[in-house]
């Protein structure tokens, strides 16, 4: 049995909008952080929602806005709100089919550097695209987790990472698309980089792409070896 200083609690949110679930978040790393000089105490929390309504979050960088590119009244039509973020990287875009996952977990605790983390996030979605049969990678120039040959130009996106991490506890996380809408991705430049096109599992498995429910739970045991960690239900 894995101690109490070495599990996860496990929130799973739904439909939730972006703004409730960032709410939700520094909630939680508050909490995680209060924990930290506690024995016996989980080492965080992991959330998993599917942002409804969609939504397109711009981070801080001064360049990141100029990658909104949905023409005069797309975003209307499309039901797509806009969210300014505290997150790092640039612009993405969530919405239904799209499992987020918001890890809220002391770095500290773990012994992990950001590189570290970073690297173990991509490596977690890299193992659940291989347990459905997508063989998926790193790129050496951009974070995330991609599908194709390196090097490929039509190398395509199938997860984003964007976190902040304050006081060694982290806050957002990665964004696999399983049946996202990927026409949406059009309003914007994808993480700023022009050209590099974005896939989802139902596109490149087509009727053998997993149920969300599947991906979930393959996301939480991946996660859970990976941190060496035992998940704990949501207390109520």
């Amino acid at each position: 049995m894995v101690s109490a200083s070495r599990s996860v609690e496990v929130h799973d949110l739904a439909g939730m909008a972006y703004a409730p679930a960032l709410e939700v978040q520094r909630a939680a790393h508050a909490e995680v952080l209060e924990w930290r000089d506690r024995a016996d105490t989980p080492i965080g929390r992991l959330y998993l929602v599917e942002h409804v309504p969609p939504v397109i979050t711009i981070s801080r960088r001064p360049e990141s806005r100029q990658h909104l590119i949905a023409p005069p009244g797309a975003l209307e039509r499309a039901g797509v709100e806009i969210h300014e973020t505290d997150r790092g990287g640039d612009i993405t875009y969530h919405g239904p089919g799209q499992l987020v996952v918001y890890p809220i977990l002391d770095l500290n605790r773990l012994g992990l550097n950001l590189h570290g983390y970073m690297r173990l996030l991509e490596q977690v979605v890299i193992d659940v695209c291989s347990a459905f049969g997508v063989q998926a990678g790193r790129d050496p120039e951009a974070t995330g987790v991609w599908v194709g040959e390196e090097g490929d130009p039509q190398r395509a996106k199938v997860c984003a990472l964007g976190i902040r991490v304050r006081r060694w506890i982290t806050m957002h996380g990665l964004a696999l698309n399983v049946t996202t809408n990927l026409e949406h991705f059009s309003l914007i430049v994808p993480c700023g980089l022009a050209g590099r096109p974005v896939t989802s599992l139902e596109r490149l498995l087509g009727d053998d792409c997993p149920s969300m429910d599947r991906v979930k739970q393959c996301v939480c045991a991946t996660m859970a070896g990976a941190l060496g960690a035992e998940l704990l239900p949501a207390r109520v």
